[in-house]
């Protein structure tokens, strides 16, 4: 009863909403940096922006779990979709990152699509988390992003045995294998972060 009287930190889900915009903010831009390496220095430098900005509003949301009384969800569940959704972009800025590190000049064209999906995933992702309090949206978005998994993961699969195939250079197999492995995981993780929306959504629904 007492928690019918005492109004709910709604905040949480404008909060949510910006950190799925930063997400998708940095899937843009690691989707241009795979497009246009030529802007390397430019892109990394923006991502890494993105990703100091996500970390202060993750913080903040941690902070406001704390000072909260009552919250909208369960707090577990605040804290487990903000810290998804800003590993998805430590993710994504590790693979920019990688580029520099490996001296990749050139970009291979599996990494183009899957830096693409990437951004489509984070495109649902986001109208995914807009949408938390209507479980049936939710689940359409999950289910895209699903499809967009099966499509990174046969990406990967191809392009590493592509990369293995013949006589390959062994510094460049060294090179693109970790790229490859990075994106797929980031792909795996918005599969993740999809599942924390859609469980958070129909518990309380």
């Amino acid at each position: 009863m007492l928690s019918r009287l005492i109004p709910r930190d709604e905040e949480f889900f404008e909060l949510f909403n910006q950190l799925a915009g930063h997400l998708r903010t940095t899937a843009q831009l690691l989707d241009q940096l795979f497009a246009e390496p030529h802007r390397t220095t430019e892109l990394v430098k923006a991502i890494k922006d993105v990703e100091h900005q996500a970390d202060v509003l993750t913080l903040a949301i941690s902070t406001r779990i704390d000072k909260s009384f009552i919250t909208p969800i369960d707090r577990e569940d605040i804290h487990l979709l903000a810290s998804r959704l800003d590993d998805v972009i430590d993710r994504l800025d590790g693979t920019a990152r990688r580029v520099v590190m490996l001296h990749i000049n050139e970009v291979r064209e599996p990494a183009k699509q899957m830096a693409h999906v990437i951004l489509r995933a984070s495109e649902h992702i986001e109208k995914a988390v807009g949408s938390i309090k209507r479980p049936r949206e939710v689940a359409i978005q999950a289910s895209e992003i699903k499809k967009l998994e099966e499509e990174g993961d046969a990406l990967y699969h191809e392009a590493v045995g592509a990369l293995f195939a013949g006589a390959p250079d062994a510094i460049e197999v060294i090179r693109w294998k970790e790229v490859y492995e990075t994106l797929e995981i980031a792909i795996d993780q918005c599969m993740g972060v999809a599942n924390a929306v859609h469980s958070i959504s129909i518990k309380n629904s």
